[in-house]
């Protein structure tokens, strides 16, 4: 068995030893991944197709080599010749192991496709959009008064809508002279002028264009990017839609790009490509969804944390991995958006990039500030943007403080046992009988409880696959409320619990939440490291807020806005016992959705928003949790569930915490306290 290789497939984080010779798709059959395939391995369908990585990958402690996966063969290159398949990409079925290697399953290739809960939600918009279209009547040209086209359309805007000066690139001007002449000298012109006052036409076309002009505001996260296409002339959203951040082959966690980054030479390089393809990928996907052409699409805006923004624009992150996290610029960009590849739209849109706030707290954060205008609220507001990477904000109208704590991608199902991306048929979310401690569940696409009739045959399609990250959040909180779990995160026995369900798993206990196997279906279960894991990730969560609390000088807060790509999936009662947030009434915990994306949505449909969040990120006081002596304090304090030290006083007024306590000699937790003595 030690020469067995280790495959280690993402986003899932599933991970197992096989023998040399065993082919990718038995691999993650065997595992419980989710990878297509409806041929039987025969190299025909190609639904298994996978993308296997080279180089170090310090987050898996592994290093993978060319040869980790046997050679390209014949049915690989015959179905390539046949119907084409991206560089780099093999077929699961084929492919087999011959080394340690780490393999993505990209969207495509997956049996229950991602579901990106990056949803648009719904907002006023004030339109002022940087671009508008405008018809204007050209003179024509005269032997006696000399002059070019572009001049006279110059003087036309000038004249006839008071804008004093244009600019024009190679491809309007190789358009404009037939555009003119087929419109008789009436044209329509696509102008982009935005709060610097740089005017520039992005598109012409004869006589009255009244066909689409759109913009994409686009969130890129480290896990998920989301793309909102919206209308700029009245700033509906006409379609939305969302793709797994292919960089999770480098590394699931920012610091694990930055390693890959440092360890591989070009490896920067490597993923900056697979995002911009990512992002052009998206584009046609939204435009097909709408019905328009791509090349309508004049703007993008972009909102995404630091080491995001570095790998997007093509510089290499190493200095974000590295005291003082010096940013290579942390003021917004505005340039044309074919200069970063984005070739998929229009080729003279222009791209806005929102600027950082500091080496760890992006442009991600300056929108979801621009979106929930913290530095407007009469009382203490905390907002979370809840995701691999947290950024926090506290703050009213005396001042507002900023920081990001890395909680790890455990909240989105990852390095969970049964966890997995949120997909139909994860369980969503899971109530357990505190006299029974029977637990039920939702899944994904069913609205359905586990326990009520006709659950079987609405869940028919898809099964019960897993547990989602808000599933994880609701099942651990739950277990703590049923008294299966104690202060310190220990899963006691079926003696200290009273139900079977809490089961032996070695020298710790895991909790039985479905068995499927009957069905030929997984087992699913909340296991001791699941808890630490949860632990962890929401110990930093809260951890990087009370910083801020205490840098603010208050032990408490108004209110609590939970955003990111599942906030608006988060019960506030479950994330309060957890300890992820603050005490404080739970009717002040809200939701703000996708905060991030509502404020890329605001800066594509408003320039002055643009200069808004400008000067507004200016005024945040950004507090560094990576130096400050404090947060391993509260990081220790934060690691019980809910808190070693803080009482919860308004969450105890609604929820009862049982007192027990399952540090037997029989836990984890007790074999330890007997070897110190």
């Amino acid at each position: 068995m030690a020469d067995d290789a280790l495959v280690i497939f993402t986003p899932s984080g599933k991970r197992g030893r096989f023998a040399h010779g065993t082919p990718i798709l038995t691999a993650a059959r065997q595992l419980g991944v989710d990878l297509d395939s409806v041929c039987g391995g025969r190299g025909i369908c190609s639904k298994c197709q996978v993308s296997p990585g080279v180089g170090e990958f310090p987050k898996h402690g592994v290093t993978v080599s060319p040869e980790a996966l046997s050679a390209w063969n014949s049915v690989e290159q015959r179905y390539k010749d046949k119907r084409g398949m991206l560089d780099g990409r093999r077929l699961g079925c084929q492919a087999q192991v011959m080394g340690d290697v780490v393999v993505d399953v990209p969207p495509e290739s997956q049996l229950h496709r991602q579901v990106v809960r990056k949803a648009a939600s719904a907002r006023v918009v004030e339109m002022d959009p940087a671009t508008r279209l405008y018809f204007v009547e050209v003179a024509e040209p005269d032997m006696h008064e000399p002059s070019g086209d572009l001049e006279r359309l110059a003087n036309a805007l000038r004249e006839q809508w008071e804008i004093p000066r244009v600019e024009a690139g190679p491809t309007i001007l190789r358009k404009l002279q037939p555009v003119l002449r087929k419109g008789k000298f009436q044209i329509t012109v696509a102008l982009y002028r935005d709060h610097t006052g740089i005017s520039r036409i992005l598109d012409v076309w004869p006589g009255l264009y009244e066909g689409a002009l759109c913009g994409i505001a686009f969130d890129l996260g480290s896990t998920t990017i989301a793309a909102h296409l919206s209308d700029l002339r009245d700033g509906s959203v006409i379609a939305s839609g969302g793709i797994m951040n292919p960089q999770i082959r480098f590394g699931e966690d920012l610091m694990s790009r930055v390693s890959y980054s440092m360890m591989n030479p070009g490896g920067d390089i490597e993923m900056t490509k697979a995002v911009r393809e990512a992002i052009n990928t998206l584009s046609l996907n939204v435009a097909e969804e709408a019905g328009i052409d791509p090349l309508a699409i004049m703007e993008t805006v972009i909102v995404c944390n630091p080491v995001m923004h570095h790998l997007f624009m093509g510089i290499d992150p190493v200095e974000l991995g590295q005291a003082p996290f010096a940013l290579a610029t942390s003021s917004s960009l505005s340039l044309p958006a074919s200069e970063v590849d984005l070739t998929a739209i229009n080729p003279e849109a222009r791209l806005y990039i929102l600027p950082c706030i500091a080496g760890h707290v992006g442009a991600d954060a300056a929108a979801v500030a621009l979106s929930e205008a913290p530095q407007l609220s009469d009382d203490l507001v905390l907002i979370v943007d809840v995701g691999t990477n947290a950024e926090i904000l506290l703050g009213n109208k005396t001042r507002v403080l900023a920081c990001s704590s890395p909680t790890g991608p455990a909240f989105e199902g990852a390095q969970i046992s049964s966890g997995q991306r949120a997909a139909p048929g994860a369980i969503e979310h899971l109530e357990i009988d505190p006299k029974t401690k029977e637990p039920r569940f939702k899944v994904i696409g069913c609205d359905i409880w586990s326990n009520e009739e006709g659950f079987a045959e609405a869940t028919a399609s898809t099964g019960v696959t897993g547990i989602c990250g808000s599933g994880i959040i609701e099942a651990v909180a739950e277990m703590r409320m049923a008294g299966l779990v104690d202060p310190a995160g220990l899963i006691g026995g079926p003696e200290q619990t009273g139900t079977p369900r809490s089961r032996a798993a070695g020298r710790t206990h895991e909790y039985l939440v479905y068995d499927g196997s009957a069905q030929n279906g997984p087992v699913i279960t909340v296991t001791q490291g699941d808890i630490r894991a949860i632990q962890l990730a929401k110990a930093a969560l809260y951890a990087g807020a009370r910083l801020l609390m205490d840098e603010f000088g208050t032990e408490t807060v108004d209110r609590v806005v939970l955003a990111g790509a599942f906030g608006a999936h988060i019960s506030p009662k479950h994330a309060m016992v957890l300890g992820m947030i603050p005490d404080c009434p739970l009717e002040n915990v809200t939701s703000a959705g996708n905060a991030a994306g509502t404020g890329a949505r605001l800066a594509l449909c408003n320039v002055g928003a643009r200069a808004g969040v400008e000067k507004q990120v200016g005024q945040i006081h950004k507090v560094e949790t990576a130096i400050e002596p404090k947060f391993q304090q509260h990081f220790v304090n934060a690691s019980a569930i809910p808190n070693a030290v803080e009482g919860f006083p308004h969450l105890l007024k609604v929820v009862h915490l049982p007192d027990v306590s399952h540090n037997t000699a029989g836990s984890e937790s007790g074999t330890r306290r007997r070897r110190k003595r």
